[in-house]
């Protein structure tokens, strides 16, 4: 479109993306000769290239069996494919092995960290998990634009112990900064926990400086890593991060799997959340004594064919190369960003034209509600994000029931920036809301994403 910042030829870690897209079975030409939706609505979740969706079948058609169980040469090679499964994704997020744990997703992960710490304020862990310990007069710091996946267990947490949950408040474009996050730190702060790369603005966090703050302070740090692992280089343990989360199904990988970084230390001590078969060392009718980190979080039966294909997963990811791929990311929000900007009633949320941010871009289209900017989108065959995204407390500071997010990954093309805001474009003149005087961001009923 005119006006729109020109970027080369589409590539990703030398690689062109029409090769990329080629991996994965959902950008197929269509037998009914449709065109393929663009899709842009990956940081939701991201589509799975054919040597994931392979591998997870052939670990099932061919080394199934039931892992740290058993004295079998079956096992013995499940159990082998599940562990070095294990030191793929570690090796990736800057991980020992003993410091990734298997979690359902991100989620998950976040609530056995909050969990763990509710446990070891009612006096569970022993001597070793006071450290987790909270109490009236503690406090809990988050910021007002996280998702609801790493607030709500912390409200849970303050609930349970007395702690106080503090804010830290984002700017008229849903940001926050440092300066408001080290100013909600005090003394009292035990836990910070915040997004590296918020899932509505696209806002990169100053991790270095968080943590540098926290730790003075002596405040724990947790990260919710969800949209910095899929899209750009991470080092958790260089990065001075206490605890992070991330999940398989938003990298190429399987739903159903996600994974838990902790300081070795730290998940040693800390009480596990759910507990069972797996994760014990010696168990009387009265009391049980646990294993250390990570089996001693690994209860139960492990999702072993989805922690394999989350390997492959990575092993993608890395031939083409994290900056690469974030470069390529950098450079859609950008394109879209300069778009959109142009468009009279469309507010774009989060860091605005010329300011880095992730590869996601979500808007506020003045007199139409989401859902109805949403609709307009799919019948132009271009599949987005609408609702609040999990992150209710964002949009109300912003006085938006909810907003459109495209987002996008190492198969989205530049021609798709252009087709998502040329179909923005018509959505007020469809409405009938461009000369109308209505320039109120937020119509309509607040309703689930």
């Amino acid at each position: 479109m005119e006006g729109m910042t020109t970027i080369d030829t589409d590539t990703v870690g030398g690689r062109t993306v029409d090769a990329i897209r080629a991996d994965f079975p959902a950008f197929a030409a269509r037998s009914d000769g449709a065109a393929v939706p663009a899709y842009l609505d990956s940081a939701a979740t991201s589509q799975r290239p054919r040597a994931v969706l392979d591998a997870e079948r052939d670990y099932l058609e061919h080394h199934l069996a039931a892992v740290h169980r058993g004295a079998s040469s079956a096992v013995g090679e499940s159990t082998t494919l599940f562990e070095e499964a294990r030191e793929t994704v570690a090796r990736f997020v800057g991980a020992g092995e003993r410091e990734l744990v298997w979690a359902e997703n991100a989620t998950d992960a976040l609530n056995i960290v909050a969990l763990g710490m509710s446990d070891a304020s009612a006096g569970l862990g022993g001597a070793e998990a006071s450290a987790f310990s909270l109490g009236a007069g503690d406090e809990i710091v988050v910021p007002e634009s996280e998702h609801h996946a790493n607030l709500i267990p912390w409200q849970r947490l303050a609930a349970r112990t007395g702690a106080r949950l503090v804010a830290v408040r984002v700017d008229q474009h849903g940001v926050w900064s440092i300066d408001a996050m080290a100013e909600a730190i005090t003394s009292r702060t035990r836990v910070v926990a915040f997004a590296e790369v918020s899932n509505v603005t696209g806002y990169l966090a100053p991790v270095a400086d968080v943590v540098d703050v926290a730790h003075r302070h002596g405040a724990l740090v947790v990260l919710d890593a969800c949209q910095s692992v899929p899209h750009r280089p991470v080092d958790f343990a260089g990065s001075g991060v206490d605890f992070a989360a991330f999940s398989g199904h938003k990298m190429l990988g399987p739903n159903g799997i996600g994974a838990l970084y902790g300081r070795a230390e730290l998940l040693d001590a800390l009480p596990p959340a759910r507990t069972g078969g797996s994760t014990i060392t010696t168990v009387t009718f009265d009391e049980a004594s646990f294993l250390p980190s990570p089996q001693r979080f690994e209860a139960g039966t492990q999702p072993v064919s989805q922690v394999v294909a989350l390997a492959e997963a990575v092993r993608y990811l890395e031939a083409l190369g994290m900056d690469a791929v974030a470069r390529h990311e950098e450079s859609f929000a950008a394109r879209v960003v300069d778009g959109v900007s142009a468009l009279p009633g469309v507010r774009v949320i989060g860091p605005q034209a010329g300011q880095r941010r992730a590869g996601l871009v979500s808007v506020v289209v003045d007199g139409v509600h989401a859902h109805d900017v949403g609709q307009v989108l799919d019948d132009a065959g271009v599949v987005v994000r609408v609702g609040h995204h999990c992150a209710q407390p964002l949009h109300r500071a912003l006085g938006a029931t909810a907003s459109t997010r495209a987002s996008s990954y190492v198969y989205t093309t530049h021609e798709e920036a252009d087709r998502f805001v040329e179909a923005l474009s018509g959505v007020r003149r469809f409405f009938g809301v461009e000369s109308s005087g209505v320039e109120s961001s937020g119509v309509g009923q607040e309703v689930p994403a």
